[in-house]
């Protein structure tokens, strides 16, 4: 299973004094030196932790494959088609949450999401699709010709009792099974971290973790090297 590492936070560490380090670019190096498969970088409206110019640095440094993660916002759109990014993972954002709260409504945005999808593949851009295990969101995705969806693993990471989580590991599993049949390749991520992500790994069918919280909060003890390592070796 391949391993997409999340480097926001080291920016979000760079913005809380506002200066130059820690750079996001030096994580890339050695996050792909460590086993990374993919780097995931968020760029939000608000540019609370990555910021324009990051991007752009990340499309000559990243050397596996770079996911950036995006609303559909039309400023946004045109960033990624002039970046053009290996990968684009669309995603549902507010202002006011502190990560991303759930899947996008794809059966209520279908229109506005399909064109999305349809110009950034139109400049070469990989399209996923960030959304809750439902089978009506996964239909509107294959709807809207995105090739990828990336589950929504929140609501199992946050399960409280062991009958939650196994209902919410089922949940996930009939959805990667449905979403297969419709030839959508399955990535899965939120809130996954080194006491959860072994479950989550034994879905057949999933191709990809996408990592980035655990990953960094342990990093502060032992160093993104170690804990790439530490958490390739939990997915297999």
């Amino acid at each position: 299973m391949r391993l997409g590492v999340n480097i926001d936070h080291i920016a979000t560490i760079r913005e809380a004094r506002g200066g130059l380090e820690p750079e996001p670019a030096f994580a890339v190096l050695l996050a792909e030196s460590s086993g990374a498969d993919a780097i995931v970088a968020h760029l939000r409206e608000d540019r609370r932790h990555i910021n324009d110019e990051d991007i752009f640095i990340l499309k000559g440094v990243v050397r596996t494959r770079f996911n950036l993660e995006m609303s559909i916002a039309p400023e946004i759109i045109s960033i990624a088609c002039k970046v053009k990014p290996d990968q684009a993972t669309l995603v549902p954002e507010k202002r006011q949450e502190l990560t991303t709260e759930g899947g996008l409504d794809i059966v209520a945005n279908l229109d506005k999401i399909r064109k999305s999808v349809k110009k950034l593949s139109a400049c070469g851009i990989e399209v996923s699709l960030f959304i809750d295990p439902v089978k009506a969101q996964i239909t509107a995705a294959k709807k809207t010709g995105a090739r990828m969806i990336e589950l929504h693993t929140g609501s199992y990471a946050n399960a409280g009792t062991k009958s939650e989580v196994t209902k919410r590991l089922n949940e996930l599993k009939s959805a990667v099974n449905f979403a297969k049949s419709c030839r959508l390749e399955v990535f899965a991520g939120h809130g996954l971290n080194y006491n959860n992500v072994t479950k989550i790994s034994t879905i057949k069918g999933i191709t990809e973790l996408n990592i980035g919280h655990a990953i960094i909060s342990r990093s502060v003890f032992v160093g993104l090297g170690k804990a790439i390592k530490e958490m390739r070796d939990l997915i297999g």
